[in-house]
């Protein structure tokens, strides 16, 4: 059991059994330094931090800690393909090809912006190594998205597009932005800006990396403490360098998670895997999805196409990649399966490697924030995130 540290912040009436889950994350379940914020709406009913920002547990974590988020990101992006949606610019049914031509080589006329962000278009890896300069060169990199050839029939399965998905949003927004605005600029200028959201998917110049919270890798005894929920599979096949979550997880080659707090790898943009911010920045954007706030740029009929799933959305698909079964919606998870959040089958959110996660939860106008800087292993599900989530449920009943 872990030393209890001083909870900061503040939890409205009615909220106190999500501070005493975040407690409990310290003294039973390996939390180092983490934050976890909860909106309804536009209002903060939970916002609070503790612990540490740094392994050695000699750095405070404070108001303003940010932190690299990983999947968490992909959440942002879809906010933007969203707004894309929204004015026009893009439509989910439609090819990719028709807003970027070249993406059409290898067999990819057909694949729909809707098939791109669900996971389906057998993108998740890359034949051609890419190193984090090589990111950089935006131009560069498209002709290397562009050329990939799927690795299976585009629209028959999914596979997480782990790193890979950003990099196609990220160029898809480029091509369709009346500014040609990267993704992380178009994010930074259309939502983050106007709501004020301490998040960034490319890291500015002038932000100082003392703010920014280390991370720590679980290892040694500390896996069979807090650990339950092994990635066993998908470690074999990255030890084996063979198969699908090996391609997905490995390239590009940008460094071990564990050495995510560095400039050069917070600086390029990877709008799937790579953003950093705060748990308070995750909950206020989804609040004011969830909250129709109307302080997204997206129109309440995207919205609503988010929030409502087809018919065979009810049913979780085996995942190439992660080797579990999961759903994934416009570029959001969706709670199905074994792997549930928010209220009933409209919420929506993403989750990211280490534990953090976002969502929204339309059917009581809730918008949910956790980060942390010690990474579990958890494919989905991270106890500390069940343990807040579940105890935000009793309190929104």
């Amino acid at each position: 059991m872990s030393a209890q540290p001083t909870i900061h912040g503040e939890v409205e009436s009615g909220f106190g059994p999500v501070a005493d889950a975040f407690r409990r994350n310290f003294a039973d379940h390996g939390e180092i330094g983490a934050a976890v914020a909860v909106y309804a709406g536009d209002r903060p009913v939970v916002d609070l931090w503790a612990g540490h920002r740094d392994r050695h547990r000699t750095l405070p974590w404070e108001q303003d800690t940010i932190v690299p988020v990983f999947s968490s990101t992909k959440g942002m992006a879809a906010f933007v393909i969203a707004t894309a949606v929204s004015r026009g610019l893009l439509d989910y049914a439609e090819p990719v090809a028709k807003y970027w031509p070249e993406f059409a080589a290898a067999g990819k006329a057909s694949v729909t912006v809707r098939q791109l962000i669900d996971h389906q278009a057998g993108l998740s890896g890359l034949d051609t190594v890419v190193r984090l300069p090589q990111v950089a060169d935006l131009d560069g990199l498209a002709t290397i998205l562009a050329a990939q050839k799927p690795a299976w029939v585009p629209g028959t399965r999914h596979g997480y597009h782990a790193i890979t998905l950003g990099l196609y949003q990220g160029e898809l927004v480029r091509r369709v932005d009346p500014a040609h605005r990267t993704l992380g600029r178009f994010f930074a200028e259309e939502i983050a800006k106007p709501l004020g959201l301490d998040f960034f998917i490319g890291l500015p110049a002038e932000e100082r990396m003392e703010r920014i919270a280390t991370l720590a890798a679980t290892e040694g005894m500390d896996i069979l403490r807090y650990e339950r929920d092994l990635p066993v599979r998908i470690g074999i096949e990255i030890f084996a360098k063979r198969g699908f979550s090996h391609a997905a997880l490995t390239n590009p080659r940008v460094g071990s998670p564990a050495r995510a707090t560095r400039r050069e790898f917070l600086e390029v943009e990877m709008p799937g895997s790579n953003g950093v911010g705060n748990a308070r920045s995750l909950a206020k954007a989804y609040g004011a999805a969830a909250g129709r706030t109307g302080e997204l740029p997206i129109d309440d009929t995207v919205l609503d196409l988010i929030a409502t799933a087809d018919a065979a959305d009810d049913v979780p698909a085996d995942d190439l990649v992660l080797h579990t079964k999961s759903r994934y919606h416009l570029g959001f998870r969706k709670s199905r399966g074994s792997f549930r959040f928010g209220s009933d089958k409209r919420a929506y959110g993403t989750t990211g490697l280490g534990g953090s996660f976002g969502f929204a939860d339309p059917a009581t106008g809730l918008g949910f924030g956790y980060a942390m800087n010690r990474l579990g292993l958890a494919v989905l599900d991270d106890v500390r995130s069940r343990k807040l989530r579940e105890a935000l449920l009793r309190c929104a009943v």
